[in-house]
This record gives structure tokens, sequence and C-alpha cells, in this order.
């Protein structure tokens, strides 16, 4: 029996659709490769979101719109740009939304960085000095701490930079996650340029831009 024979319920075709936003087609497609299975199918409409936006990664994006949020009562605000590859999907509903969600999620949790590329060199060896000080504290053997040392700067990554957070609203895929599924539906790479982070009284401020951002800048 071949995929397109697997009959689905249209009923699973329209939850997926919602869930995942990706088109009718598509979540048909991915529910008939997992046999029915949601959760199944939502992993491959993920993963075919990442391959569609690795393949879109190296185009320009120089479109785009800045958006805010504002929470728990003016005491928090968050101002970020971004970017896509035409004005036409920057007015999109989608493109709306996903920059919502987007600032929401940093108004929430407070990234340091766009991504672990943008992780300055020193910040870097300062996290590592300490958890290597941490691992020798064991006394294992240097092979453990190096895998010890690897397990928690990808616990550092997670818990400071943006694309590599479990999103707020949906713990199972995180923010580069839900940008390749816009990716995947609107047909255009979309980026996070830049962002900053207020909150009332706090000492100081979060401002995070790409390194990517600033290359396009320099090149335009």
């Amino acid at each position: 029996m071949t995929e397109t024979a697997v009959k689905i319920d249209a009923k699973l075709v329209k939850e997926l659709r919602e869930k995942s936003g990706a088109p009718m087609g598509d979540c048909l497609k991915a529910l008939q490769e997992a046999k029915g299975d949601m959760e199944d199918a939502f992993v491959v409409l993920r993963k075919r979101g990442m391959a569609s936006a690795a393949k879109k990664a190296s185009r320009t994006t120089n479109e785009g719109a800045v958006g805010t949020y504002i929470h728990a009562g003016g005491k928090i605000g968050v101002l970020i740009e971004l970017n896509c590859e035409s004005d036409f999907v920057a007015r999109t509903d989608d493109f709306q939304e996903l920059l919502r969600d987007v600032a929401m999620h940093i108004a929430a949790v407070d990234p340091r960085f766009v991504s672990r590329e943008d992780v300055t060199e020193a910040d870097l060896e300062r996290e590592k000095d300490v958890y290597r000080a941490q691992a020798a504290a064991s006394g294992k053997p240097a092979n453990i701490i190096e895998k010890m040392l690897e397990g928690k700067l990808a616990k550092f990554y997670e818990e400071f930079c943006l694309l590599d957070q479990p999103f707020i609203k949906e713990a199972s895929q995180t923010i580069g996650q839900l940008i390749a599924s816009k990716v995947a539906k609107l047909g255009e790479n979309i980026s996070v340029r830049r962002f900053a982070r207020f909150k009332v009284g706090a000492p100081d401020w979060t401002v995070a831009q790409a390194k990517a951002a600033t290359t396009e800048e320099a090149a335009s």
C-alpha cells in the first residue's frame, strides 16, 4: 500500500493544520506518512520545515517589520526586528503572528543572544572555565569531563540563546523550529535581526543582534 492510499480523516488533517500552521496538502501527506498518528505527523512537518529553512537560510532578508510586546502592566517591554524577503510576506497574518509570538517569548524568558553563533568568545570562555572547574571537582576522568562540558554548554545555549529556547507556548519546539515552520509555509527566509528587552527597575537591559545581520548591513 502506498502512502497516498492511506485514508486519513479530514478532521485529523484540520487538527494538524491548526496545530502546525502548515498547508492542508502538507498535513495530509504527513499524516499519511505517519499512518494517521498526529504526533508523528507533527514531527514530520517540523523536520520538513527545518529542511526548507536550511535551503533558504542563505537568502537575503532585507524586508520585515518591527514589533513590540508589553507585559505585566507595563513593567516589561520588548522591541524586535524580524526580517523576511518581501514586504508582501511581512504584511501577512502569519508573519505578524510570528512577530508577536517571538516578542512575547522574549518578554517571558529573557534570552541574551539571538543564536549560539552570537555568543561572544569572552562569554563562552567564561562559561567553559566555570564548567571545567565544576567537572574537575567531581574527580571524573578527562574524557568524562569533556562530555560533561558539552552537556553544560548545550544547556547554556538553551537557556540564553533565543533560537535554541523551547517556545513558551509550545515547549515541544524551539523558537528556531517555530520560525522554520513559518519559512516552510510562507516560502521565504525569515530571520531575527535584533531585539531589546526592558524591565522597570532592573539595573540593566538586554540588547542582542545577530552577527549575520551585521554582515548583511555592511554589504548593503
